[in-house]
C-alpha cells in the first residue's frame, strides 16, 4: 500500500499539482460525454457573445453619431420612418437584442447542464472512493494516518463539484479574452502589456493564499475528524442516554468549542492577510485601467478614435481586466483545487497488499484435510507487541473447535488470520496442505460466514439485516426465513410490525429499535445465511441470557454438521459443546482437549472454569 501524501509547500508541488486536472476532466468525459460536450460548445458560443455585443455597441453608437451630425434631418419619426435613415440602426438594434437573448438562454441552458453533470460527477466518484476502499486491506482501516487521508478523499468526492464548473468556466472565459484581445491588439497593442502588467502580483498572491489555505485545511485533518466525532457523540441515537445519564453535554459542547475557535482563529488570521493584500492588488489593477482609459479618450479627443471606437475600447479594456483578473485568479484558485485533487487520486493510487496470487487455487469444496498453523506469529502494525507467537495446531475438516482464554490471548487475532484480513509475519497456515495465500481471495472469504463480536449494526430492513450475510441472495426469501428460523432471529422477525420489511434501528423515520440479545440473533442468521464452509462466532452471544445462548450454541453444534467450524466464547457452558477446546494464553495453545480433560488436567482451563462456576453458587 502507499503512504498517505504530505501537504505540498514548495511552488514546484504546487504547480505539479495540476497534473491532477488531467485525470479529472477524463474523469468527468466518462461520467458523461454527451453532458460534458454539450457544456462544451454551449460555453464556446457564449464565450464570443461579450465581443460581438461590443462591437454592435460600437456600430450603434457611430450610428448614432453619424445621424446627428447630419444637416437635413428629418422634423419628425415617421419622417425618419419614410427616409431609411434608421433602417441599419433599426437592424444593429435588433442585432444586440437578439444577442442578450441569447447570451441568457444560453447561460441558463449551462447553468442547467453543468449542474446535472456536477450530480453524476459526484455520484461516479463517491461510488469510484466506495469500490476502491473495498480492495484495501484492514491494517489500512485500523491505521489513523489512513483514516486521515480517506477523509480528504471523502471530502473531494462532493467538494469538488465546483471545479469542474470553475475549469470550464476558465475555458470560456480564455475564449472571450483572446476575442477581446484581438480588438484591443487592432488599435492599441500596448494596452494589453499594461493589463498584463497589472494584473500578474494579484495572480501570484492568490496562488500564495490559495496554497496557504490548503496547507492549513490539509494540516487540521485529524482534528476535523475529531470535531465531526465530538459533533456527532454530543447529538446521536446511539451516544444520547449515556450523554444524558452523564451529564456529558456541557463537557462535549467546550470540547466542541475549543476544536472550532481554533479552526475559527486560524481562518481569520488568514483570511485577514489575504484581504488586506488583496485589496492592494486590486488597487493596482484600478490604477492600470483608468490610465488605460484617459489614453483611449485623449486618442479620441485628437480625432484618432471615433466615440463608437471609445466606447468599445473602454468597454473592451474594463471587461477585459475583469475576465483577466476573474481568469487568473480562478487560474490560482483552480491550481489550489488541483492540490486538493491529490487528496482524491493518491487514495485512488493506494494498493493492497493482501490479493490473490497471479494463478490462484480454487477454494476446496468440500474441505477434505481442514486448516493447519505451522509455528504461525503476528504483530499488529506499529505494534512492537506479538498477538500471537509459536502459533501451532489443527482445524480437521468438519470439526467443531472452541478457543477459550483471557483477553489478550489472540483469539480474536487467529480468526482474522484465518480469514486473511491480515497475513502472518511468520510461518504460515496450510489448507488442505497448501498455503492460505495460495488460494482466491474472493472464494477464501465467501466460504466463511464469520460473526465478530463487534457485528454492525446495520440500520436496514429486518430482510437486509440477515441478507448481508450473502447480499446477492437478497431476493431469495426463503433462504432468508430458513437462516433467521435457525438463529432464532424469526421469534425478533415476528414481533415487528413490519415483519421482514421493518426498517431497524432509530436512525431513520419508522426505524424500530432492537435490544442486544434481538441484534444479535439477526446478526448470527447472516452467518447461516452464508451457507458457508466454515462457520465462526466470535463472542456473539454476550447480550443473550443463559437458556438463550444455550439454545443458540446446541443449534449451532447441529446446523456446522459436515461443516469446519470455530466458536469463541468466555461462557464454559457453550464452549464444553464442542469437539475440542483450545486454551489460548499469551498468543499461544497453551492446552487442548474436550471440556472433561482440559478439567482434569487441572490448568487454566480449570482454573478459568472454577471462577466462573463458583460465581453460579
Amino acid at each position: 500500500m502507499s503512504r498517505p501524501v504530505a501537504a505540498p509547500t514548495s511552488f514546484k508541488q504546487r504547480v505539479g499539482a495540476l497534473r491532477n486536472l488531467r485525470p479529472f476532466l477524463a474523469m468527468v468525459w466518462r461520467t458523461s460525454p454527451p453532458l460534458t460536450a454539450a457544456s462544451a460548445a454551449l460555453r464556446t458560443v457564449h464565450a464570443l457573445l461579450p465581443v460581438a455585443a461590443l462591437f454592435v455597441g460600437k456600430l450603434i453608437i457611430d450610428d448614432v453619431v453619424r445621424l446627428v451630425q447630419m444637416s437635413d434631418k428629418p422634423p419628425s419619426f415617421e419622417l425618419w420612418l419614410a427616409s431609411g435613415h434608421l433602417n441599419e440602426l433599426g437592424t444593429l438594434l435588433l442585432i444586440e437584442f437578439g444577442l442578450a437573448v441569447l447570451a441568457d438562454l444560453l447561460g441558463r441552458a449551462v447553468w442547467m447542464i453543468d449542474g446535472l453533470l456536477a450530480e453524476q460527477v459526484t455520484n461516479a466518484s463517491s461510488e469510484r472512493l466506495m469500490q476502491h476502499a473495498a480492495t484495501l486491506d484492514l491494517e489500512d482501516f485500523e491505521d489513523a494516518a489512513f483514516q486521515d487521508q480517506l477523509e480528504r478523499a471523502r471530502r473531494q468526492t462532493s467538494g469538488r463539484m465546483t471545479l469542474m464548473n470553475q475549469l470550464f468556466g476558465q475555458a470560456q472565459s480564455l475564449v472571450t479574452v483572446a476575442s477581446l484581445a484581438a480588438g484591443l491588439v487592432v488599435f492599441a497593442p500596448w494596452l494589453i502589456v499594461l493589463l498584463l502588467v497589472a494584473l500578474v502580483p494579484a495572480f501570484l498572491g492568490e496562488a500564495h493564499f490559495n496554497a496557504q489555505s490548503y496547507t492549513l485545511d490539509f494540516g487540521r485533518t485529524p482534528e476535523r475528524r475529531e470535531l465531526d466525532y465530538v459533533r456527532q457523540t454530543a447529538a446521536s441515537v446511539e451516544t444520547a442516554k449515556e450523554v444524558k445519564i452523564f451529564g456529558l453535554h456541557g463537557f462535549l459542547i467546550d470540547h466542541y468549542r475549543r476544536l472550532a475557535m481554533a479552526f475559527y482563529d486560524a481562518n481569520r488570521r488568514l483570511a485577514l492577510r489575504r484581504a488586506i493584500w488583496g485589496g492592494a492588488f486590486t488597487t493596482i489593477g484600478t490604477i492600470a485601467y483608468y490610465l488605460a482609459y484617459a489614453y483611449i479618450a485623449w486618442r479620441t479627443l485628437t480625432g484618432a478614435f471615433s466615440v463608437g471606437d471609445l466606447t468599445f475600447l473602454a468597454g473592451s479594456f474594463l471587461r477585459l481586466r475583469t475576465l483577466l483578473e476573474q481568469f487568473l485568479q480562478g487560474f490560482s484558485s483552480v491550481a489550489g483545487q488541483a492540490l486538493y485533487l491529490d487528496d482524491l487520486f493518491s487514495f485512488f493510487e493506494m494498493r493492497p497488499a493482501i490479493l490473490s496470487p497471479e494463478n490462484p487455487l480454487p477454494f476446496p469444496h468440500p474441505i477434505r484435510q481442514g486448516f493447519v498453523f505451522e509455528d504461525v506469529g503476528f504483530t499488529y502494525p506499529g505494534s512492537e507487541r506479538w498477538a500471537v507467537r509459536h502459533l501451532s495446531f489443527t482445524l480437521a475438516a468438519g470439526e467443531v473447535v472452541a478457543l477459550v482464554g483471557e483477553n489478550g490471548a489472540g483469539k480474536t487475532t487467529l480468526v482474522k488470520l484465518l480469514t486473511r484480513l491480515y497475513d502472518p509475519s511468520e510461518g504460515r497456515i496450510l489448507l488442505d496442505g497448501r498455503d492460505l495465500r495460495e488460494y482466491d481471495l474472493a472464494q477464501l472469504r465467501g466460504s466463511m460466514g464469520v460473526i465478530f463480536q463487534d457485528f454492525v449494526r446495520y440500520n436496514l430492513s429486518a430482510r437486509d439485516n440477515i441478507a448481508v450475510g450473502r447480499i446477492e441472495a437478497r431476493a431469495d426469501q426463503a433462504r432468508i426465513a430458513e437462516a433467521a428460523g435457525r438463529s432464532q432471529a424469526d421469534q425478533v422477525v415476528e414481533r415487528l410490525p413490519g415483519r421482514y420489511d421493518q426498517m431497524i434501528g432509530k436512525r431513520f423515520k419508522n426505524g424500530v429499535e432492537l435490544s442486544g440479545g434481538e441484534w444479535q440473533k439477526l446478526a448470527i442468521a447472516r452467518a447461516y445465511m452464508r451457507e458457508a464452509e466454515v462457520l465462526i462466532l466470535d463472542e456473539p452471544t454476550a447480550a443473550l441470557d443463559a437458556r438463550a445462548e444455550y439454545e443458540v450454541f446446541r443449534r449451532f453444534k447441529e446446523l456446522s454438521e459436515g461443516r469446519t467450524a470455530i466458536l469463541i466464547s468466555h461462557r464454559f457452558s457453550s464452549v464444553r459443546m464442542a469437539d475440542r477446546i483450545l486454551v489460548l494464553a499469551d498468543g499461544k495453545v497453551e492446552a487442548q482437549g474436550t471440556h472433561d480433560e482440559l478439567v482434569a488436567q487441572e490448568g487454566r482451563y480449570a482454573e478459568l472454569f472454577e471462577l466462573q462456576a463458583a460465581g453460579y453458587r
